[in-house]
């Protein structure tokens, strides 16, 4: 039986999973919870850890798994994601058959989780990518990231980023953000007043402030790929 805080922690982690296709960070889970500091988090991770419900994924940042949620929480409708390219021997066992079906989405070119590389423009090549990754209708393209801004979010450099195209986002959101029709980056998205923020889930990097006349959103991140 899990404690009130455990069970909202877990609740946000797969709420923000669901939604963004990568966990949150240790401070976005700190500041939902209301703690005044990261050791507390850890504390809880670990709890959920030694009662099966979540892993810890080997050789990524602040990376998690859902295992399995309480009964109240899967009868409200939890559907487990399951993320192709990461661990060679994870058992087949563990992926329905039925819904193991892949697309193939462009692979555009590289995007900037550091500094801003030159806006992406064409296809690069293809990749199989599992169809329950695609979140809603839309188009979706994928880019390989290069840098580690964005390391705190799960995102490694050489990881494939899995996008959904929208113009655009919620606050908090990870996003493709064009800046001045030429620059392209992934960062997450915040608002300050009639300013855009991309912000870095990496503290070796400033937040970029810019007016919201200099950034359009290309896309937000549903997805990601990482192999070994």
């Amino acid at each position: 039986m899990l404690t009130r805080k455990q069970l909202e922690l877990l609740d946000f982690i797969n709420t923000r999973m669901q939604r963004d296709g990568v966990p949150p960070s240790f401070d976005e889970m700190k500041d939902a919870l209301d703690l005044r500091s990261k050791s507390g988090i850890h504390r809880l991770i670990t709890a959920l850890e030694e009662r099966g419900f979540i892993r810890r994924l080997p050789h990524r940042a602040r990376a998690l798994e859902i295992l399995k949620l309480p009964d109240a929480m899967e009868k409200e409708g939890f559907t487990p994601r399951v993320i192709q390219g990461d661990r060679a021997d994870r058992p087949a066992a563990a992926i329905p058959v039925e819904t193991v079906h892949a697309l193939e989405l462009p692979v555009m070119g590289r995007i900037a989780a550091g500094t801003p590389i030159e806006a992406i423009q064409e296809v690069a090549r293809t990749i199989a990518v599992p169809g329950a990754m695609l979140a809603g209708r839309g188009q979706h393209y994928a880019l390989e990231v290069r840098g580690d801004s964005m390391i705190e979010a799960g995102i490694n450099d050489g990881d494939i980023v899995v996008i959904r195209e929208q113009a655009t986002a919620e606050v908090g959101d990870i996003v493709v953000a064009l800046v001045d029709d030429a620059e392209a980056t992934l960062k997450r998205y915040r608002r300050r007043g009639g300013m855009v923020v991309l912000e870095a889930a990496n503290p070796a990097y400033e937040a970029r402030i810019l007016p919201d006349t200099r950034v359009k959103v290309q896309g937000r991140l549903v997805g990601l790929i990482r192999t070994y």
